[in-house]
């Protein structure tokens, strides 16, 4: 009788170097290593109720590399829930009442040490990226000490850059916000000794809007910006306030990884970094004006040249990201405007925080621009006759600097920056 040898445990991944960094959730110090680490099913995807569920799962898998798909609960319907069921994941909600369960409907092995990602859904329903958690790091360097405030959504592949670093590198410590804290986070990032921040520009100029003083409060010598098209206004807003800072700026994708790090200040990167070949680095091309990446971070099936969907121009030696190839281009009367350009010229007018620019249906031209914008209080508008710039005004700044087929024929102002939970604006 042959009796078969025992499989021993697969070992636990070993403790991350970051284990004893701080974080702060919901006013309350913790560290990694003290963080409660729930006991999950494997596979699971777990949705999450708050900033520290979402922590807890994401140390918990550092801790034993159980495979794990983690989102913010809202970010998943019930038919997202149905495919995660189909696709093997116990679907696990945690909340403050613990872990609630729904069992696959089609189980299978675990595949340790695997994480998914869901994609924001920019071009439709979100889509499961795989990744580990060494995919996802991708500062290695040793770095100075920072207490990061980390405010996106859990799960999005900008939350994770901020939590990687901080389970990755000693001394980068994190202070997460809740949705119901984003509009006051200025104050909160000061009680907790903030002097690093991540978000994308929407998060920026919100917080520039709504209380500039407060931000200015927060001794910020780290800030980095990413999820959206950078334009120079939003850069120059900043620079402003922090003149000491290091401002950066950031390309990241669940499929490809960070690839474009910029820290001179400007919107756009070189076009010498164009199809320059490095070990270990991101190759960067154009082809018919959209970006393609060939990343060493790449998700799960994506190794090679990935066409982004990401629209790109060419101007003054910099290459310039200005939004989806998909929405970017309006067709008027036969010639093509980048919404994006249009964009960036609106929110170079020193009264206008905030642009969404888009295309209409029009009799003869088939689309004419047009556009929503967001005004600075009157005092800082540079429109001092009139207080703040009236939609004539912004029609004939947008005139003295665009063709006349890419000037917008109507502009409409709200009166707050509309934003998603992923922290971006819809444009």
């Amino acid at each position: 009788m042959t009796v078969a040898t025992p499989r021993p445990p697969a070992a636990a991944p070993p403790e991350p170097s970051g284990v004893d960094n701080r974080l702060v959730v919901g006013g309350t110090a913790l560290t990694w290593r003290t963080v409660p680490k729930p006991t999950l099913p494997d596979p699971a995807a777990v949705l999450a109720y708050s900033a520290g569920h979402a922590l807890a799962a994401a140390a918990q898998h550092a801790r034993h590399g159980t495979e794990l798909l983690l989102s913010a609960a809202s970010r998943v319907d019930a038919a997202m829930r149905t495919d995660l069921l189909e696709a093997g994941f116990t679907v696990t909600v945690l909340d403050d009442d613990g872990a609630h369960t729904s069992a696959p409907s089609r189980p299978r092995a675990a595949e340790p040490g695997r994480l998914w990602l869901l994609t924001s859904g920019s071009t439709g329903r979100p889509k499961r990226v795989g990744h580990t958690l060494d995919t996802l790091t991708t500062v290695r360097a040793d770095q100075p000490d920072r207490t990061w405030l980390c405010p996106y959504a859990p799960g999005t592949y900008a939350w994770w850059q901020v939590v990687t670093l901080s389970l990755t590198q000693p001394g980068q410590h994190l202070v997460v916000v809740e949705p119901d804290e984003l509009d006051d986070w200025p104050a909160v990032a000061a009680a907790h000794g903030v002097d690093a921040a991540s978000g994308t520009p929407t998060f920026w100029r919100r917080t520039l809007h709504r209380d500039a003083a407060a931000l200015a409060r927060v001794p910020l010598r780290q800030i980095t910006l990413g999820g959206e098209p950078v334009d120079q206004a939003i850069l120059d807003q900043l620079r402003e306030i922090f003149p000491a800072a290091r401002i950066s700026w950031i390309y990241a994708s669940s499929e490809v990884g960070a690839s474009i790090v910029v820290h001179d200040g400007r919107a756009g990167f070189p076009v010498g970094w164009l199809d320059r070949e490095t070990p270990g680095r991101p190759t960067l091309s154009v082809r018919a004006d959209e970006l393609v990446v060939t990343s060493p971070y790449h998700g799960v099936g994506l190794a090679g040249p990935v066409r982004t969907g990401d629209r790109v121009q060419v101007a003054d030696g910099r290459v310039l990201i200005t939004g989806r190839l998909d929405t970017d281009e309006i067709n008027v009367g036969g010639s093509k405007v980048s919404a994006g350009m249009v964009r960036g010229v609106l929110t170079g007018h020193p009264g206008v925080v905030w642009a969404r620019v888009t295309g209409r249906r029009a009799p003869v031209l088939g689309r004419m621009v047009v556009a929503e914008v967001v005004l600075a209080p009157a005092e800082e508008s540079g429109d001092t006759a009139a207080g703040v710039p009236d939609e004539a005004a912004l029609v004939r700044w947008c005139a003295d600097r665009l063709p006349e087929h890419a000037v917008p024929r109507r502009i409409r102002v709200l009166t707050e920056i509309p934003v998603k939970e992923t922290l971006k604006s819809d444009v």
